[in-house]
């Protein structure tokens, strides 16, 4: 979609996307904390970008978001990410960066598909918004219980929530707080990249 000649307005468009990922962050719309999680609004952007600018730009957001957690771990302002930075540092940067560098790069992935499947642009646009804020929850719960599930902060988080097994400790964990995620996030990213791919595609007919 972009060439050389606009690289520039690309590049430009990627800084925006991230910088409003940063102020949200900053100024605390990105998340909100419920429990020893935070539900997160922060896959908006992401999907905004990795819907209308692709991969690249899904994976550099997702990348800014794991980077903004990671941080949070080291600073001890998540408390149960300290506890995990103390286990396995590596573990716990692939578990904030990695899996949101991933995420961005699905959403974009899944949106292309399923445009090319359907040929209806707002059928994809819905489900790679969607696509965000699920493939995140999947992702990032899916490495904790993968590298983490055995060890003694998760065991009590899972004692306390009363887990038997990794699938209910997910449920019991992400629960009500991931549908509301999911539903937001997707209805909110619909809407945003509904009207700003018609805004790029104006600006591309007087260009």
């Amino acid at each position: 979609m972009y060439t050389p000649k606009n690289r520039i307005l690309y590049m430009s468009q990627l800084a925006l996307l991230v910088a409003i990922e940063l102020v949200m962050k900053l100024v605390g719309l990105g998340s909100v904390p419920i429990g020893p999680l935070s539900m997160s609004f922060l896959t908006v952007p992401i999907a905004v970008a990795a819907i209308l600018l692709g991969p690249f730009a899904g994976a550099v957001t997702g990348a800014v978001f794991g980077i903004t957690a990671f941080y949070e771990c080291v600073s001890g302002t998540s408390p149960l990410g300290l506890a995990l930075l103390q286990l396995s540092p590596v573990h716990t940067f692939l578990l904030c960066v990695a899996t949101r560098i991933l995420m961005g790069l699905c959403t974009a992935w899944i949106f292309r598909l399923v445009l090319g499947a359907s040929k209806r642009k707002n059928l994809s646009f819905l489900v790679g918004a969607v696509a965000a804020p699920l493939t995140n929850t999947i992702f990032f719960m899916g490495y904790m219980v993968l590298f983490f599930y055995q060890t003694e902060p998760i065991q009590a988080l899972a004692s306390a929530l009363h887990a038997t097994n990794p699938l209910a400790f997910i449920v019991l964990l992400v629960g009500l707080q991931g549908v509301i995620e999911v539903v937001v996030s997707g209805i909110v990213s619909t809407l945003i990249v509904k009207v700003l791919s018609r805004l790029l595609a104006a600006q591309q007919e007087i260009r």
